[in-house]
């Protein structure tokens, strides 16, 4: 097995409902170990490949909910940055940024899941503007 990132998102216990990452961005769900109420204790999905968990508050001195005060944003890479935004939107997901593209190379977006997690959606679409970017920030 390779070293690999598998970013693990809190939410608030209670929760029952995690079926937004399936309509939104197409994940699909490994497992769900669920409390004795149905509530959702963790979760293991993966977009194209790229595992993340979802979990409940269980050790409050480790995990914060988000509750305003975002200290991460996932970036995803993906082929179609619009269609992954219009079909997260459509599923509930909150436009944080319109699909841009930008003179660093990259075509980005941001929206918001209904727990606070934000997922800035990315696609590098020209590689020799970001090799300039690059270049350029390096040489100050």
């Amino acid at each position: 097995m390779s070293t690999h990132f598998a970013p693990e998102l809190i939410i608030p216990n209670g929760v029952t409902d995690i079926s937004f990452y399936e309509k939104a961005f197409g994940a699909v769900e490994h497992f769900a170990f669920r409390n004795d109420d149905g509530s959702i204790h963790v979760a293991e999905f993966d977009i194209d490949g790229a595992v993340f968990h979802i979990h409940e508050i269980s050790q409050p001195d480790h995990m914060r909910s988000p509750d305003g005060k975002v200290t991460t944003m996932i970036g995803l890479f993906v082929d179609d940055v619009r269609a992954f935004i219009d079909r997260a939107v459509a599923a509930g997901a909150i436009l944080k940024s319109p699909v841009t593209d930008h003179e660093y190379g990259y075509r980005q977006a941001m929206v918001e899941d209904p727990f606070g997690h934000r997922w800035q959606i990315q696609k590098i679409y020209d590689d020799t503007l970001r090799s300039a970017f690059i270049e350029k920030a390096t040489m100050k």
